[in-house]
């Protein structure tokens, strides 16, 4: 039986809803009351009524403001050329808003934009082109424009610098029997490798040498752990602490490939999200093109912060 002292003693397993909900039942229970020596079934003292009601309302509201506010949060889909700038990027801009959350997914441009399309939760999207983005736009699957926060370079980097830095010339040496380069069907500094080595008359002589990687960040890793002798990577990956102490490298002429502007938007997903909207800004301030140009890109468009 639980009655008389099922709430003076309650379960380890008793739920907080359950003793509140016990406690209500009590509150209201019934009870014969002597008045003037009558007896009348079912009476209430009323004053305790009262004080019984409001006991409540406080016990309600202390759990209602007890309770946590989930954080804002958002998820950026990002080019893994990206990643050394953006992880300080995102570190900067956390430090605005030290009580919500911004997370990170690093990927091939053309990946990231293919699991977009298809549904991907992605607040953000931060690609290596402007191509990408373009094309979510154009599909009414991004919260405004393009916008333009860089453009990126091609350099040519090996881990053996006894020779100094690599060259266009020095792939086709002997010596050179893998070259690391991202997939140009996948991402844009792919795309921007293959121009260069067609321009620059080498891309038949070289094929046999090269070794696709499904992004920038994958080929630079590649040539890194020395599974290939030279890597045609993003310069914002070869300033990149683990790769500037590893190797050397050289900038490919830019002559030889098109300019490559890299810009991101917000997503369909994201439109509604005020964070979404604080970090599309942020991207554009003075604060972010200032780490920008630290990791080799040259910033676009400049906004005060």
């Amino acid at each position: 039986m639980m009655v008389g002292g099922y709430l003076n003693q309650p379960s380890p397993q008793r739920k907080l809803g359950d003793v509140v909900l016990s406690a209500l039942d009590s509150s209201f229970r019934w009870n014969d009351k002597k008045v003037l020596g009558q007896r009348f079934p079912g009476a209430v003292a009323r004053p305790v009524l009262v004080a019984r009601w409001a006991a409540f309302t406080l016990i309600v509201l202390g759990i209602v403001l007890a309770a946590p506010v989930a954080a804002a949060q958002i998820t950026i889909a990002a080019a893994s050329s990206t990643r050394p700038a953006l992880d300080e990027l995102v570190a900067a801009f956390s430090a605005r808003h030290p009580d919500e959350q911004a997370t990170v997914v690093y990927g091939a441009s053309g990946k990231l934009f293919a699991q977009i399309r298809q549904g991907a939760p992605y607040d953000v999207f931060v690609s290596a082109d402007t191509a990408y983005p373009e094309a979510l736009f154009k599909a009414a699957m991004s919260d405004g424009a393009v916008q333009v926060y860089g453009f990126g370079r091609l350099v040519l980097w090996r881990t053996d610098c006894r020779e100094g830095a690599p060259t266009m010339h020095s792939l086709g040496e002997a010596s050179v029997k893998r070259i690391a380069i991202a997939n140009p069907e996948l991402a844009p500094y792919g795309q921007r490798t293959q121009q260069a080595l067609q321009a620059a008359g080498l891309w038949d002589a070289v094929k046999g040498k090269l070794v696709f990687a499904e992004n920038v960040g994958q080929a630079a890793q590649f040539a890194l752990s020395k599974n290939a002798q030279v890597g045609i990577i993003a310069l914002s990956l070869a300033l990149a602490p683990a790769m500037r102490d590893a190797g050397c490298y050289a900038a490919v002429p830019d002559h030889l490939y098109e300019p490559l502007p890299q810009g991101f938007v917000v997503t369909r997903r994201g439109a509604d999200k005020p964070l979404a909207a604080a970090f599309a800004a942020f991207m554009t301030s003075a604060e972010a093109a200032s780490i920008l140009q630290r990791h080799g890109l040259e910033p676009f468009v400049v906004s005060p912060p």
